[in-house]
This record gives structure tokens, C-alpha cells and sequence, in this order.
């Protein structure tokens, strides 16, 4: 069986379904069906939301299991958000939790700029 598709190959625009079968009875339904928003994601955005999710969610895991970089996780996860019609939350000014605890650790800030830095 065939991935439905969500995109018209001639214009890009969504398409819409019309028409469903019980292969088991042959019951046929017609009428306009609205896709799921997950429909309209790439193949490539699926893996990475279906990873995500056997990752409890877990970007340290996702990383692992995709070899990919912690601002990568974060790029692939805004681009799902965005796909799906939402807005990504503004970016802080500040670095991510994550990148203040590595500086500090890597003795690039002091705890004080940390302290400061976590206020914000």
C-alpha cells in the first residue's frame, strides 16, 4: 500500500481526501476528509519526530541515536514545530541551560556570569 499524498505533484498545494475502502468488505465512504497535520511532514521530519519519541522525548538520546550535535536536534525539532503550524518559543538572548553548565565546567565563564546569565 502507498503513503497517502498531501501535496498536489502539479501545483504543491494540500490535497484532501475523498474516498475510503474497507479492504476487508469493500465498504466504500466518500466525502472530504481533512489529513492529519502529521500527513503534510516530510519523510525525513517523521524519523526524526518518531526518534524523538523513542527517546522519551530525550535530546542527550536523540543526539546519540541520530549522531547528529545538540543545536542540530534543536534546528530539526523548530523545523517540526514550524512544519506543524506552530511558532517556535523566541530564543532566548541568553545561551541554553545546556551551554552555560559546558562553559562553566570548561572554567569559560565564572560561576557568578552563570548565576547572572540564569537570572536573565
Amino acid at each position: 500500500m502507498h503513503k497517502v499524498l498531501s501535496q498536489c505533484p502539479v501545483c504543491s498545494n494540500p490535497l484532501t481526501v475523498q474516498r475510503l475502502k474497507c479492504q476487508s468488505c469493500q465498504t466504500v465512504i466518500e466525502n472530504d476528509f481533512k489529513l492529519s497535520k502529521f500527513e503534510y511532514l516530510s519523510s525525513d521530519q517523521l524519523y526524526f519526530i518518531e526518534t524523538f519519541i523513542r527517546c522519551r522525548g530525550s535530546i542527550k538520546e536523540v543526539e546519540k541515536e541520530l549522531g547528529i550535535s545538540y543545536p542540530t536536534v534543536r534546528a530539526k525539532l523548530d523545523e517540526v514545530i514550524i512544519s506543524l503550524g506552530f511558532s517556535p518559543k523566541e530564543a532566548k538572548q541568553t545561551k541554553p541551560t545546556h551551554d552555560l553548565l559546558d562553559a562553566l565546567e570548561k572554567g569559560e565563564i565564572s560561576a557568578d556570569e552563570a548565576i547572572s546569565q540564569l537570572k536573565k
